[in-house]
């Protein structure tokens, strides 16, 4: 795919929606980075429902703390893999305490160091607390990358390096958002809904029916 057809196909997703931002329901860097931790294998419509219980209770990790671990999964235990992930929450709220003064840093490294915390959830704190221009590749961008062939990969993370690198600098902020919402709801996993996709005809899909 060449670099004209990549600007053709962000320009659209950005005439179409020119403030893209995740679904999580979250204020401030740290609920967005309790939502995340729990979006994992988890639908953001599960974890907004878990958090609207959670965070009127506890949000700041000296509150998530005062709850303890199995209080904490009260809160929780509608979400999947509820036990580890407030295992990791209560650990990540002592060393953000410990090591952070309490908030969440704007550093890859440190949040990568984070318990439960990897590359993707680094990368998404990243964009959308601080806005910085990073592309967690989850598996609608992976879909929607190879699918379209704008970035393909055989790894996610060799979708994100190639999405960095050839992604013009001004769509770079917004194109996490943008694929990721693409590909969940148009080019969905199972029936993608080329009729109805306003990029179809710079689409590389070969199966394409349109």
């Amino acid at each position: 795919m060449n670099r004209e057809k990549r600007t053709e196909i962000f320009q659209r997703l950005r005439a179409a929606n020119p403030e893209p931002t995740t679904e999580l329901n979250y204020s401030g860097p740290f609920e967005l980075l309790v939502a995340v931790l729990l979006s994992a294998q988890a639908t953001d419509v599960g974890v907004n429902k878990a958090t609207a219980r959670l965070f009127p209770v506890a949000n700041t990790p000296e509150s998530i703390l005062s709850l303890g671990e199995e209080g904490l999964k009260e809160h929780i235990k509608t979400i999947g893999l509820y036990n580890s992930k407030a295992a990791n929450l209560i650990k990540t709220c002592r060393i953000l305490l410990e090591r952070h003064g309490g908030e969440v840093p704007r550093d890859r490294k440190a949040l990568e160091a984070l318990p439960g915390v990897g590359r993707k959830t680094a990368n998404v704190i990243l964009n959308t607390a601080f806005g910085e221009p990073t592309i967690a590749v989850d598996t609608h961008i992976f879909r929607v990358a190879n699918r379209t062939r704008l970035a393909p990969g055989k790894t996610p993370r060799a979708v994100e390096d190639r999405l960095l690198r050839t992604t013009p600098a001004e769509f770079k902020k917004d194109a996490h958002h943008w694929l990721i919402l693409h590909g969940r709801y148009v080019c969905k996993a199972r029936k993608p809904d080329c009729y109805n996709c306003p990029i179809a005809d710079l689409c590389e899909w070969p199966e394409k029916p349109v």
